[in-house]
Formats: C-alpha cells, sequence, structure tokens
C-alpha cells in the first residue's frame, strides 16, 4: 500500500507542471456545483504568481517551513477525499441497474392500471349519454316552447301598440304617446330577424309611417303654435312640450329640423334690424348687437324656458346662430366700407366683441354643446395640447375672426408709434447721455431706453395675441425683429466713441485713445448689447408660445441675436486695443533702454510700473461698467492677454543686444508683469476671485515662454552645441528666424552667427510633431536645472571682484527660477 500511495505521489508530481484546461461549459459548470475562493481552484492559476503572493519579500521566506507544512498537510486531505470518492462509487453500478430495473417494472404496472381505467371510464360515458338522452330531447322541447310564447307575447305587444299609436296620433295625445312610442320600438327590435315574415314587415312599415306622421305633424303643431304670422291665441305649451320627448325618440334629424326653424324665427328680426343700408351695421354700433341678443336670451327664457329640454341646448344654438349671422354680416359692411376704417375704430369693435364672446363663452361653459357641435373624432388619440386647445369654448374667436384680415391697420399702427419711440430714444440720448453708475452695484450700466422697447415690446404681443394668433402675430414679430436692428444701429453702434468712421476705422487705428467717459460709452454699449440679446432669446420664446402651432417654426430671431453679438465683440475688441495701445509707450522705453550697460539686477523696471499702475487704473473701471455682464469682462481679459502678450515676447525680442545682467533684469521685470497679469481679474477689487483656469492658462503659457528666451539669452554660447541644446529644450521651437533673434539679443554679429545656425538645423528633430508634451516638459525641466547651474558658475567666475552682495543676487535669482519651475 504505500508502495502505491509512493507510486501516485511520483505521477502527481510529474503531473504537477501539466496545465489542464476544460472547456469553458466544464468550468462553468464546476464553478456552479463547486464554488470556491481558493486561487488554487481558479482556472488561469499561475504557480509563480502564487508563490510570490506567499513570499512577496525576502524576510516572509523564514515562514517557509510552516507554509510548506501547511500544503503538505492540504494535499494529504485532498487525497483522502479523493479515496474516499473513489471508494464510495465502487458499488454505483449494481444500484443503478438495479434502480432502473425496479423503475421499469413500475412503469408497466401504471400502463396497465391507466389502460383499465380508461376502458372503465368509456363505458361509465355511454351508460350516461343513454340515461339522459330523454331528458335532453325534453330540454330542447321546453326552450322552444319557452321562446315561441314570448315571441308571441311580443308579437301581440306590438299589434295592440300599433294600433295605439294610431288612434293616439289623430288625438294628439303626445304623452301618451311618448310612452308608449319607445317600448313599441323596443319591441320591434325582437323582430328584426323575422323581416321576411310578410306580417312582420308590414308592421315594421306601418311603425315607420307612423312616425313619419308624427314627426310631420309636430312640426306643424310647433309652426301654428310659436309662428309670428300665426300667433292667434296662447299656445299649449305642456303639450308642445310632450311632443319634445317624442321628438327625442324620432330620428335626430327631426329635432334638427326643429330647432333650426325655432332659430331662424327667434333671429328673424335680426336682419331687419342690423341690414345693410342701416347705420346700426357700422361698427361704432356693435354694442346695439349684442345688447339685442341679450334681450332675445331673456325673452326665451321667460316664455319658452319650460318648452324644450335643457339637453337641446336651445339657447346655444341660438347663441351660436347668432355669432355666425354677425359675422357674415360685419365681414361684409368691413369691406364694403374699409375706407371708413381707422385703429381706434378696429380696436374699439374688437375689444367689445372679445368681451362679448368671453361673457358668452364663460356662461355657456360646461353645458356641453361645443361636444354636439363639434364631437371629434373618438378613435383619435390627441396629445395634451390638443385636448387643451378642445377645451376652450366654442364662442371664443367666432366672432373676431372676421377682424382678422383688417389688422393690418393695428400693424401699420405700431410700426409707426415704434418708429417715433425710437426716434424719442435717439433724442433722450443725445440730451441726456448714458445713465450714471450706482456705487456698490451689481446691475452695471445699461441703457434704460433697452427696457422700455421691450416693454412697448410685451403690451404689444399681449394686445395682438388677444386679437389673433395667427397671421398678424407673425408681422407683428417681424416688426419687432426690424427694430430690434434699428436699435442696435442707431442707439448702440453709433453711440461708440468716434463712430464716424465706424469700428473698423477704430481698430484700425493704433493710435486711438479712450478718455474714462469714452470708456464708460463702451461698457455702457456693451452691456445694453447684451441685456437687448439675452431678452430677444425669451422674447422669441413667448412669440413661439402665443403663435398657431403651425406658425411657431417661422418666428425666428437669430440674425437679431447675431447683430447684438457683433456689437458685443466690437466692444470688446474697442477695450482691448486701448487699453493694448495704451501700453505701447511703456514697451518703446523697455526697447530704447541699453540692456547691455546694466550691471545691477535691482526692482521692478519704470516702464513696468508704468504698466501696472494704468492696467490698476483702467480694468476696475472696466469690471464695475460690466458688473451686469461678467462673462464679458472675462472674455476682456482673455483678448487682451491674447493681444498685449505677443506684443511683449516681439518687444522683447528687440532689446539687442542685451548682457546677462540685463536678461536677469528683464526676467525679473517679466516676472512681474506676469504677477500683474494672473491678478488682472481682481485688481483693485475689495474682495479677491480666483481668474478663471483658461485665463490662467493663457497666461502662464504666454508669460513662461517670455521666461524660457531670457534663460536663453542668459546662457553661455560655448560650447555651441550646448547652447542650441538649451535653445530646443528650453523653447521647443524650430523657427530659424526666432533663433536669429535670439542670437543677435546675445550682440553676436553677422558673421558669427552663420556656424550655429547650422548646428542648430541640424539639431531639429525630423518629426517635431510626434513629440510627446509631457516629455518636452521633462527636458524642459531639467535643460533649466542645467542652465541655472551654467549661469551661476559662469557668473561667479567672471564677477569675482564685484561688490559682497552679488553672490546673494545669484541665489535670489536662483530662488525666483526653481518657484516657477
Amino acid at each position: 500500500m504505500a508502495a502505491t500511495v509512493q507510486g501516485d505521489d511520483d505521477i502527481i508530481d510529474d503531473d504537477i507542471g501539466i496545465n489542464i484546461k476544460y472547456p469553458p461549459s466544464v468550468e462553468k459548470a464546476i464553478k456552479e456545483l463547486f464554488p470556491s475562493n481558493d486561487p488554487l481552484d481558479a482556472p488561469d492559476f499561475n504557480a509563480i504568481e502564487y508563490i510570490n503572493a506567499l513570499f512577496p519579500t525576502e524576510q516572509s521566506l523564514a515562514n517557509i517551513d510552516d507554509v510548506v507544512q501547511r500544503i503538505r498537510m492540504k494535499i494529504g486531505r485532498l487525497d483522502d477525499e479523493i479515496r474516499s470518492v473513489i471508494r464510495s462509487q465502487t458499488n454505483v453500478g449494481s444500484d443503478g441497474r438495479q434502480a432502473l430495473e425496479e423503475a421499469q417494472n413500475a412503469i408497466e404496472e401504471l400502463f396497465s392500471k391507466i389502460l383499465d381505467i380508461k376502458s372503465k371510464a368509456d363505458k361509465s360515458e355511454q351508460m350516461v349519454k343513454e340515461i339522459t338522452r330523454d331528458i335532453k330531447q325534453l330540454d330542447h322541447a321546453k326552450r322552444h316552447l319557452t321562446s315561441s310564447i314570448t315571441t308571441l307575447n311580443h308579437l301581440h305587444m306590438l299589434v295592440g301598440g300599433v294600433h295605439s299609436l294610431v288612434n293616439l296620433t289623430h288625438r294628439r295625445r303626445y304623452g301618451e304617446i311618448a310612452n308608449l312610442l319607445q317600448g313599441v320600438l323596443n319591441v320591434k327590435e325582437h323582430f328584426d330577424k323575422y323581416m321576411e315574415i310578410p306580417q312582420i314587415k308590414q308592421l315594421a312599415d306601418r311603425i315607420t309611417e307612423i312616425q313619419n306622421e308624427l314627426a310631420a305633424q309636430i312640426q306643424s303643431d310647433f309652426e301654428e303654435n310659436l309662428s309670428a304670422d300665426a300667433k292667434k291665441k296662447p299656445p299649449d305649451l305642456n303639450q308642445l312640450a310632450d311632443a319634445c320627448k317624442i321628438v327625442d325618440i324620432l330620428n335626430p334629424t327631426v329635432k334638427k329640423r326643429l330647432m333650426n326653424w325655432f332659430v331662424k324665427q327667434q333671429l328673424a328680426d335680426y336682419s331687419d334690424i342690423f341690414c345693410d343700408s342701416h347705420d346700426n351695421t357700422w361698427l361704432n354700433n356693435i354694442d346695439r348687437r349684442y345688447t339685442w341678443l341679450k334681450r332675445i336670451l331673456m325673452n326665451y327664457e321667460g316664455e319658452f324656458g319650460q318648452l324644450f329640454p335643457s339637453h337641446w341646448h336651445v339657447q346655444e344654438r341660438i347663441t351660436h346662430e347668432f355669432c355666425l349671422v354677425t359675422k357674415k354680416g360685419l365681414s361684409k359692411v368691413m369691406s364694403e366700407r374699409s375706407s371708413e376704417l381707422d385703429v381706434k375704430l378696429l380696436l374699439f369693435a374688437i375689444q367689445r366683441t372679445t368681451t362679448f364672446e368671453s361673457q358668452v363663452a364663460k356662461r355657456f361653459a360646461g353645458s356641453g354643446f361645443e361636444d354636439e357641435i363639434a364631437p371629434g373624432n373618438p378613435f383619435q388619440e390627441n396629445d395634451e395640447e390638443d385636448a387643451k386647445l378642445s377645451k376652450e369654448s366654442v364662442f371664443i374667436g367666432l366672432i373676431s375672426c372676421c377682424f382678422e384680415p383688417y389688422l393690418y391697420f393695428y400693424i401699420e399702427s405700431q410700426d409707426k408709434s415704434l418708429g417715433e419711440l425710437l426716434d424719442r430714444f435717439v433724442q433722450d440720448f443725445k440730451s441726456q447721455g448714458i445713465p450714471k453708475a450706482v456705487e456698490n452695484s451689481d446691475s452695471g450700466i445699461v441703457l434704460p431706453s433697452c427696457a422700455d422697447l421691450f416693454v412697448f415690446y410685451k403690451k404689444c404681443m399681449v394686445q395682438c395675441s388677444q386679437l389673433s394668433t395667427g397671421q398678424p402675430l407673425l408681422q407683428l414679430a417681424g416688426l419687432f425683429k426690424k427694430y430690434l436692428k434699428e436699435y442696435a444701429t442707431k442707439l448702440l453702434k453709433n453711440n461708440l466713441p468716434k463712430s464716424g468712421g465706424g469700428v473698423s476705422s477704430i481698430l484700425k487705428d493704433a493710435d486711438v485713445r479712450f478718455s474714462v467717459d469714452d470708456q464708460s460709452m463702451v461698457c455702457c454699449v456693451l452691456s445694453s448689447a447684451d441685456y437687448c440679446l439675452e431678452t430677444t432669446i425669451q422674447l422669441e420664446s413667448k412669440l413661439k408660445e402665443k403663435i398657431d402651432k403651425n406658425l411657431s417654426d417661422k418666428i425666428d430671431f437669430n440674425s437679431e441675436q447675431d447683430v447684438f453679438h457683433n456689437v458685443i465683440s466690437s466692444c470688446i475688441q474697442l477695450l482691448v486695443q486701448d487699453l493694448d495701445n495704451a501700453c505701447d509707450p511703456a514697451l518703446n522705453a523697455m526697447v530704447k533702454m541699453h540692456w547691455q550697460n546694466v550691471e545691477v539686477v535691482g526692482d521692478q523696471s519704470n516702464y513696468v510700473s508704468s504698466i501696472c499702475s494704468h492696467l490698476s487704473q483702467v480694468v476696475p473701471k472696466i469690471r464695475d461698467n460690466l458688473a451686469s455682464a461678467r462673462k464679458y469682462f472675462t472674455q476682456f481679459c482673455i483678448k487682451f492677454a491674447n493681444s498685449f502678450i505677443p506684443k511683449f515676447i516681439n518687444h522683447i525680442y528687440k532689446c539687442k543686444p542685451i548682457s546677462t545682467i540685463g536678461a536677469e533684469q528683464l526676467l525679473l521685470d517679466t516676472h512681474s508683469l506676469k504677477t500683474t497679469l494672473l491678478d488682472l481679474p481682481c485688481i483693485g477689487a475689495l474682495t479677491s476671485r480666483k481668474a478663471s483656469s483658461s485665463y490662467t492658462k493663457i497666461i502662464s503659457k504666454g508669460m513662461s515662454k517670455a521666461e524660457m528666451i531670457l534663460k536663453v539669452v542668459m546662457s553661455p554660447q560655448d560650447p555651441a552645441v550646448g547652447f542650441v541644446e538649451s535653445y530646443i529644450n528650453l523653447l521647443n521651437d524650430h523657427d530659424v528666424s526666432n533663433f536669429q533673434k535670439v542670437l543677435e539679443m546675445k550682440g553676436m554679429k553677422r558673421n558669427e552667427q552663420h556656424s550655429i545656425i547650422d548646428l542648430f538645423k541640424a539639431n531639429i528633430p525630423s518629426n517635431t510633431s510626434s513629440n510627446d508634451q509631457s516629455s518636452n516638459t521633462t527636458a524642459g525641466s531639467a535643460a533649466i536645472t542645467a542652465t541655472t547651474t551654467t549661469i551661476t558658475s559662469t557668473t561667479t567666475k567672471s564677477s569675482g571682484r564685484r561688490r559682497p552682495q552679488e553672490p546673494s543676487r545669484i541665489k535670489r535669482l536662483e530662488k525666483l527660477i526653481k518657484k516657477q519651475f
């Protein structure tokens, strides 16, 4: 047995290096049956990684004996489990065969029992059919007999009902007919399937004839009793009320015909009173029309209020027909007398008409008349917007829509009013100028005419939307667009400083300088344009909400928004140009300095102080004036940085020749300017606000380039290879012209530059664009350190006899460079 175990161990040892891989399906099944978190059970087990995890360090090898002992014990337990499983499966085969035989015997016995039960069930079913055969016949006979008796009863009721209807119709007993007729019609429905029988067909035809006779008779009774020409004695309203109950049972066309006659009877005098040739028809007497209808409705309630059922909506029908007749009459009279129309009269008529429509809609709200007039399609699914529109009363706009073709008078009037309003704005601005800024206010300076213009726009929009939400409102939107552009031109563009030659001429003139009032004017125009831009967007949204859905796509104010965007861009560019031009004298003074004669690095130069002083005076005022348009102040700072920094670098190139000490002084000046520019957005502010990351990135990138140029100038030109490598690593610039400018700054003559330029060209990488930015930064940092060391050693050797404060000056410069990089 020991030999066997030893042999198994040898086999296991031989197979340790074998990596057994099962198919994915097998691995999945094993994982489901035997879930385990042990790394030894992983399908991608790696022995080396497992050992490294057990012994991560050399010190952990001290416990190797314990680990080996634990693994051997685990192997022993696994061997015992495997042996027990193998031994337990020895008799599985014989037990399985025995169980299979038992199952087969049980199935055969069950199958025989099922066959026996099925045969007994068939016999039982046959016996039940024989027993119940006679019962089924009796049941069918009973059902047929009951149906025959019911049909005979219905036939008796139908014949008797028809006979009674004939007698009651001749006697005009409408109250009894109403109850009887409905019952006869209900009984008739039971004989719809027997219409092939001649007698049944005759009865059905007779019922139809009775209905037609009743319809004609009731119509005649109403005309005899309620007609204006036939009123000889008081009508029997009770009898007519009973007749209305019969009309509800008859065909709906009977009710419709009766209602049309009654409504026309009630409105018969309307056309005579308000005929075309009468003065009452003109718009100034439109109130008389609506007063006449109110009197007719009051008379109806007094005379016929109890005659017609409420669900007939007689008052609503009279009002609806009145509106249609009035609309037709007003349209005709306005077309014939259009020369007499004016805005005042038109608005008066519209206001009275819309008030009348609102009163009528409120009075008949919830009556259900709208559903009867326009029931809609029950199979169509309406969205929420259509549902809201469907809830609006049918009377709203029923008359007032006739005024829509003549609303061009209103549009022309608003056009004239807006033109006069704009002229008044121009005169007020010339006489009053820009408003004064309020101290410690975040509102900025905005022209008051901006708010006045949009308040007038709002009033016009609300008024026009009450008159019409169709084409006139679209025309009004076009009018708004026209005067927005005129406002941008006359009140904003034309009031920019020195705008006689146009903004483009100002931007091209490098000598243009603005006064404090000019700067305030530009800021005021910018803030006003921003206010107009934001309000125009809201105006467009409101117009799209109010106008008809099919016209909303035609509302577009993009071109007007572009106009205000252009004004804002021009204002920002003017402010940048003015501030940039103000820095030119200081930069020119920097170029004129004799940098090769500078011997000591002191405080910042005078030109830097001049620039910082001007920025601290101008920028806070611009920031305060743009308090309501803070985002554009940030744009102003970014554009100024993009304009000033390249100009500053160009002026650095013009500083030639320059000594090492002069370059150190320039480097200190550049650092001072960089600090000032970083603080530019919050310069002079009571509360410090962090500049935007985009602005900080622009300043850091641009001024770092200037500092790198000066560091290259400070580095020794011998050896030439080191100087070229330092230039490439620090500036990452492969432009030969820029490299030549640096050589000129170092004071090298033309004939001395050729060899080092050739060396520079030879060291330019072949594929510059593929260099990674991070590697350039790393190389640049290393080059800075090397250059700093070289500068320090060179300066120390060349100035050994200088004053004692020279070493401290070099250390201060080193700290400054290390702080930046």
